[in-house]
């Protein structure tokens, strides 16, 4: 991912009103963060906790969303949708956030599991374990960061194009 600078993030919410893009508390770390180690930019507002933000480049523009977390926690072991991490080293929470535009303003929402914490761009780079003789750990590191861009990116997709 490229860097990003706090106008493009802010400007980038687009299930968001120009006031709430305004409001968005920015990351506190967002001047050392390693950009090349991300498919996107996902963290969690420290006043609001139930608040989260995600940012991924789509056709080489950057479009972000607003997310909430439910309440309710999931029981047992529930797998990441993005990374589909399987030693989940974290939690995983249910988010929800409304579409862009009109559906938005109805009040239309999505909704998926995700690290609590938007862990996923470390997940996916995580060393694999070898599954048998001759497996290529670097192509499946590769695949699983493929996938969670991909993923990621479906999912903002859905909110912008009201699929």
């Amino acid at each position: 991912m490229r860097p990003l600078s706090e106008s493009e993030i802010r400007t980038s919410f687009i299930n968001a009103s120009k006031s709430e893009q305004k409001s968005v508390a920015l990351p506190a770390d967002l001047g050392e963060l390693d950009w090349e180690k991300r498919d996107f930019l996902g963290w969690r507002d420290a006043k609001l906790p139930l608040v989260g933000y995600v940012v991924v480049e789509i056709d080489g523009v950057p479009t972000g969303v607003i997310l909430r977390q439910t309440e309710a926690r999931p029981t047992g072991r529930t797998q990441c949708v993005w990374c589909a991490d399987v030693e989940l080293p974290n939690a995983v929470v249910m988010f929800s956030a409304k579409r862009a535009g009109a559906a938005g303003r109805r009040g239309d929402v999505v909704g998926t599991l995700v690290c609590e914490r938007f862990e996923c761009n470390v997940n996916a780079r995580r060393t694999p374990k070898t599954a048998y003789l001759g497996f290529d750990v670097d192509a499946a590191r590769q695949r699983r960061i493929d996938m969670l861009r991909e993923n990621v990116e479906a999912f903002v997709r859905g909110i912008r194009d009201q699929v």
